[in-house]
This record gives structure tokens, sequence and C-alpha cells, in this order.
């Protein structure tokens, strides 16, 4: 082979390998910025990046909206829906009441890996008193499973409700078992069906 061939190969090959690192970085800058069309005007937020929002429209009675959040790990977080009857009255909610029953919900504690201490429940079990405008709800469990936790919170702030229902005002968590969560799935609204029930 000539020399002059020689060099020709040599800066033919030394193209090609600067075209391929080029196209290799071009690819990485789309991976890594995307383009500006395809990102939402705001950030999901956590409940939408963490969590399966499900909702049980006209639980039990018209009107009485809850949602069941679903985190990947089982756990499901129970409250109010914002079309809840309660989150409409006038004034909003004014105090939330865990003693219903035999027990006072907010007196339950919990402890260890095991969940040792949860009380087990029905979907339709009642949770708490939701007190607006005079006028006692009942906020229900909504799934079978063990109540681990309720949001203490809303004894001593109720207007939580009023004002993130979805968030910091969620009534409880409840861990249902595999199984039983697959029973009641089905019988809840999607975050679409739920919007589209209520025309939201």
């Amino acid at each position: 082979m000539e020399e002059g061939q020689e060099d020709e190969t040599l800066e033919r090959a030394s193209l090609e390998t600067a075209e391929k690192k080029e196209e290799g970085e071009e690819e990485l800058r789309s991976l890594l910025l995307p383009d500006m069309k395809d990102v939402p005007p705001t950030p999901p937020s956590a409940v939408e990046s963490n969590f399966v929002r499900y909702f049980a429209a006209d639980f039990m009675k018209p009107g009485h909206d809850q949602f069941v959040y679903r985190h990947a790990n089982g756990l499901c977080v129970i409250g109010l829906a914002p079309t809840h009857v309660a989150l409409r009255e006038k004034g909003g909610v004014t105090a939330v009441d865990y003693n219903v029953g035999k027990s006072d919900r907010s007196e339950m504690k919990v402890t260890g890996k095991r969940k040792r201490n949860a009380q087990h429940f029905e979907s339709n079990s009642a949770l708490c008193k939701v007190c607006a405008n005079d006028t006692f709800y009942i906020g229900r469990c909504c799934v079978k499973g063990s109540l681990l936790e309720v949001n203490d919170r809303l004894i001593k702030q109720p207007d939580l409700l009023n004002s993130s229902a979805d968030r910091e005002g969620y009534i409880a968590i409840i861990m249902p078992k595999p199984a039983d969560w697959l029973k009641i799935k089905d019988s809840l609204l999607s975050h679409e069906d739920y919007r589209k029930l209520r025309s939201l």
C-alpha cells in the first residue's frame, strides 16, 4: 500500500470515528435534555408520581366521594375526594372525630415490622366523623385491610381537609391483603373516569 493511500485511509477512519462520536453525543444530549415541547408546563406532584389514584364515588351514600391512593408497596392512603359533600358545605369542615363505633381510632398504636395491634376493617367500616355546617358525615375505609395509621393532625387542624384534602388532609393509611385489593380494585374508578363522572 502506498503512503498516500494509507494517509487517506487513516483520514477516512478518523472522520468516521468523529462522526460516530458526534452522533453518540447528539443522542446523549437528546436523552439528557428533552425537547421543550414534550415537557409539561408544571412538574407532576408527589401524589401523581408515587401513587395510582382511585376513587369511590357515592360510597354508601350519594355525594360521599372518597379517594384511595395506592402506593407501589401496597399501602392505601384514604381520604375525602374534592367532590365530597362535606367539603362543599358552607364554611367547610370544622371538626374531625376518630371516636366512632366501639373504639377511638386515633388511640390505636401499631408497632414493629409485622404491624402488631393493627385492627382489621371491612371496606364499609367507619374511620371518622367529619363535621361541616353542623352536620356529621362518616369517612369510611373504602378497602378491606389493616388500619396502620390515622391522620391525627386533623383533630387539631380540621381545616387541612378544606385546603389540601388529597395531601396533608388524608384520613388514614390502610394495608389491604393483595387478594382483597384485587377484589375491591374493580369497584373503584380510575382518576380519569372519576373526572368524567363528576365533569371536572
